[in-house]
């Protein structure tokens, strides 16, 4: 793994499907675990860098697989997320795109949309970033435009975090030109990518969810 990658993986608590698509996304990336997420390295064939938390949700037999894996340990009772302060550390490591995986579903939905949510925040701050459980992305759309490549016939929907202004979506089964969204419409629910999507928005914070193996929509 190459120490001069600017693209940081965090692995995360929740659930990971490693998928060939996964696979793809996370070669020759560093890797950042926080707490639990660590569950998800042997899996994934490999072996970060850093494991930061308050360990709380990390068993034993965990802790004892990984010896040599740079440990901070921080206390239950802190301001921030372990998945936050493993992001913080990539950011301080020089990191420009970030994968988060594991950040999607799972029991704690807190957490998830807390996820999407600092995905958001990121973005605006310039990072390029990605959410995944393997079966789900996500990815940020603000201001600008933006291509995501999936597979024809796979469902993706845009989540509206604000009105959206000016929204454009092509190369889709339903596409949109300058359209206005407002927050909480539910306009923007499954639709059918036919390739490569291009997306642009002129004002507005969204959320694109994807699923690339799900193809109910073909």
């Amino acid at each position: 793994m190459p120490m001069t990658s600017t693209t940081f993986t965090i692995l995360l608590g929740g659930p990971l499907n490693v998928t060939e698509r996964l696979q793809r996304a996370l070669a020759g990336s560093r890797v950042i675990a926080a707490d639990s997420g660590m569950r998800h390295a042997a899996a994934l064939g490999i072996e970060p860098e850093l494991w930061v938390g308050d360990f709380d949700s990390s068993d034993d037999d965990l802790l004892q697989q990984w010896p040599n894996v740079e440990r901070q340990p921080y206390p239950p009772a802190k301001n921030e997320t372990d998945g936050e302060i493993a992001t913080g550390e990539a950011i301080a490591r020089g990191a420009t795109r970030l994968i988060f995986a594991g950040a999607l579903a799972g029991e704690r939905s807190d957490h998830a949309l807390q996820h999407l949510l600092s995905a958001v925040s990121l973005a605006e701050r310039g990072l390029d970033v990605l959410l995944t459980s393997g079966d789900e992305e996500a990815v940020p759309l603000l201001s600008g435009t933006k291509f995501l490549d999936l597979p024809q016939n796979s469902l993706f929907s845009v989540l509206g975090f604000s009105d959206l202004e000016g929204l454009d979506i092509a190369n889709v089964r339903y596409p949109l030109k300058k359209f206005s969204l407002p927050f909480g419409s539910s306009r923007t629910v499954s639709n059918v990518a036919e390739g490569t999507v291009e997306f642009s928005l002129e004002a507005g914070r969204a959320i694109v969810l994807a699923r690339p193996y799900d193809l109910t929509g073909a």
